[in-house]
């Protein structure tokens, strides 16, 4: 089981990566923009899934594109949330209780590279990443 702690330590490592704290937790930014955060059970949020985030630490990070949240969510559906909210796409969110370190480390750095200016991209990939 992964922790926030685990969290951390992956965005702490990649380049320009910044934790800000924000009205619904912790979130780590790019360049300003924004990769990974706590989700919140915002009004917003569709009902059955705000439930989920008022009782568990979810994770939301941003991903390529649509078809990736969806083939993460079908993937693992007991892991990764149908949907939170309509803003911001594409993102996906997860449960952090039902995922381990590496697949972790494997979202956020995905999330940060698609978030990344192609100067810290290449900076990444010069330390053999």
């Amino acid at each position: 089981m992964a922790t926030l702690n685990d969290l951390r330590r992956t965005a702490a490592a990649l380049p320009g990566s910044e934790e800000r704290a924000t009205t619904g937790g912790a979130a780590w930014f790019v360049r300003g923009k924004l990769y990974a955060w706590e989700c919140h059970p915002w009004p917003s949020v569709p009902a059955d899934m705000r439930a989920i985030v008022a009782a568990e630490l979810v994770v939301g990070v941003k991903v390529a594109d649509q078809m990736d949240a969806l083939a993460l969510i079908e993937m693992a559906p007991d892991v990764f949330l149908r949907t939170t909210t309509p803003w911001g796409q594409p993102k996906v969110a997860f449960r952090m209780a039902a995922i381990d370190e590496d697949h972790l480390a494997e979202l956020v750095t995905e999330a940060w590279l698609v978030q990344a200016p192609k100067y810290l991209r290449r900076e990444f990939n010069d330390l053999g990443r």
